[in-house]
């Protein structure tokens, strides 16, 4: 009995120590959410209006000048930027995102995967090790992206990728990752880079409408503004999906972590009525055993 209690005691300790760990570690995750929340929410409004400029600008200016970024060319090389996290501890978000990747070769790239023609371009520690470990085609550059998250940085991998593009290595860019709306809920999507999409194949406007071409007016020379402008754009639409990734994790953790202190909390209960239930019953049983000796004296 002595033994029994003993191992109900150690596993209230465990637990009363994990409890700990998960507080602390939903704390920390809210503290930095609310940061990496405000950065998108200010940040997404800008970059969503820069898309839909550099679309329209694509849709305008077909066949009129050279637009290598824009260039449609049969697919045969795919490049896919896969944005997880350096940590775990944040529930299904870094196996959702994986699914989701190899989903998309799945359905879109199974016959230029068979040919050794896609390559994954990992951002974050996780999504790097995945598909290390089983396998995959690599560029393994900026796996570490978010140990130094700012623009300055991010447009090192987006250069790579535009320089991939425009140079025939890759056909087709897209990036992977968690769209942020709230700390319960991400959206998982796949997102095309590159080729840049014109406004009627993928720009909506919401409840079924399609954002209108415009008709812009061009200072200084055309062709000089748009080469300057297009890689700046892209930068943005690079920089908007890791924001986005940065607040659907933590957002991600802390709904996990909290799940977590739940659960703790309850098997802490659970174990307390267990070490009451055992102790109660090894004091009825010495109560007995002394009641039971002091019979047999008497006799």
């Amino acid at each position: 009995m002595s033994g029994q209690l003993k191992e109900v005691r150690n596993r209230i300790k465990s637990t009363q120590s994990n409890l700990q760990i998960t507080k602390a570690m939903k704390m920390v995750s809210a503290a930095k959410l609310r940061r990496a929340q405000d950065a998108i929410l200010l940040m997404r409004p800008y970059a969503v209006k820069l898309q839909e400029m550099l679309s329209n600008i694509v849709s305008n200016s077909e066949g009129s000048i050279d637009l290598a970024l824009a260039a449609e060319r049969p697919v045969e090389k795919v490049l896919l930027i896969v944005i997880t996290s350096d940590r775990g501890l944040c529930g299904a978000y870094n196996s959702n995102l994986i699914k989701l990747t190899k989903q998309v070769i799945r359905e879109k790239y199974q016959e230029q995967f068979e040919k050794g023609h896609v390559t994954i371009l990992p951002i974050g520690k996780k999504g790097w090790e995945h598909f290390g470990k089983n396998g995959y085609k690599m560029n393994e550059t900026f796996w570490h992206l978010f140990a130094h998250l700012d623009f300055d940085h991010v447009k090192e991998a987006a250069a790579v990728a535009m320089e991939g593009f425009t140079s025939g290595q890759y056909d087709a860019v897209e990036i992977i990752y968690s769209q942020f709306k709230n700390a319960a809920t991400q959206f998982y999507i796949s997102e095309q880079f590159l080729p840049i999409a014109k406004v009627e194949e993928e720009i909506p406007a919401g409840k079924g409408k399609k954002v209108a071409k415009a008709d812009f007016i061009y200072e200084p020379e055309k062709d000089t503004l748009i080469a300057e402008l297009m890689p700046k754009i892209l930068n943005t639409q690079l920089y908007k999906a890791m924001l986005d990734a940065n607040a659907s994790e933590h957002g991600a953790r802390m709904t996990a972590m909290d799940k977590a202190t739940e659960n703790a909390n309850e098997l802490l209960r659970n174990y307390k009525i267990s070490y009451n239930r055992a102790r109660q019953a090894a004091i009825t049983t010495e109560l007995t055993e002394i009641v039971s000796g002091a019979a047999a004296l008497e006799g």
